[in-house]
């Protein structure tokens, strides 16, 4: 007798999943006429993310140029101040936007007034 009675509730059992299950089956079906509506080849609007728009920087111009020096003098600390940092390091070409020509001309007008005394060679 306990047999059968554990075969008339496991019948039940299913037909109560089944019953629960339909509905979570129906519902993928509406929506996937949905998605057939919208063009393959179109995304979503929200799934796009925005870019940025970038900002063109203006070029920078070579102050030596600018002001057509011959020559870059070493003893003029307020002008090499300009080109290092407070450590004492040479900024790069691409911070102070001088041409490659005068920035090998800085470079050695500062190592001269390093060795002078006129600039440190460590920062305060």
């Amino acid at each position: 007798m306990e047999e059968k009675e554990m075969t008339t509730v496991e019948p039940v059992e299913e037909t109560a999943a089944a019953e629960e299950a339909a509905p979570v089956e129906a519902a993928p079906v509406e929506a996937a006429p949905a998605e057939e509506a919208a063009p393959a080849s179109a995304p979503a609007p929200a799934a796009a993310p925005k870019k940025p728009l970038k900002r063109m920087q203006r070029r920078k111009v070579c102050t030596f140029c600018v002001e057509k020096v011959a020559f870059i003098d070493y003893k003029d600390i307020n002008k090499l101040k300009k080109f290092i940092t407070e450590k004492g390091k040479i900024l790069p070409r691409r911070m102070t936007g001088v041409c490659s020509e005068h920035q090998r001309h800085l470079s050695e007008a500062v190592k001269k007034a390093r060795i002078m005394a006129l600039l440190p060679f460590k920062g305060e």
